[in-house]
C-alpha cells in the first residue's frame, strides 16, 4: 500500500489526502512547487516524481458499510 506522507520532504509544508503532491517510485514526497522547482527529480534517488494518487479517506478508517455487507454476504 501507498504510504501517504503527511508533509513535503523539502519545505514541510503539510498534504492531506486530497492535496496535490508529488511522489518518486521510493515515495520521496514533495508539494508542486518543490516539484517544479526539482525539474521533477528526486534529490534523494534521481528517479522521476509523479503526481500522487489522492484518497478520499484514511486506510485505517473502517471499510465502508456496503462493502462490509457485501463481504459478510460472500462469507456465509
Amino acid at each position: 500500500m501507498l504510504r501517504m506522507k503527511s508533509s513535503c520532504e523539502r519545505c514541510g509544508v503539510s498534504l492531506g489526502l486530497t492535496d496535490q503532491a508529488f511522489i518518486c517510485s521510493f515515495e520521496c514526497t514533495y508539494c508542486s512547487q518543490c516539484a517544479e522547482q526539482l525539474q521533477k527529480q528526486c534529490p534523494n534517488c534521481q528517479g522521476h516524481l509523479v503526481l500522487r494518487p489522492t484518497r478520499s479517506r484514511s486506510p485505517t478508517e473502517g471499510p465502508p458499510q456496503r462493502f462490509k455487507a457485501k463481504l459478510e454476504k460472500l462469507l456465509r
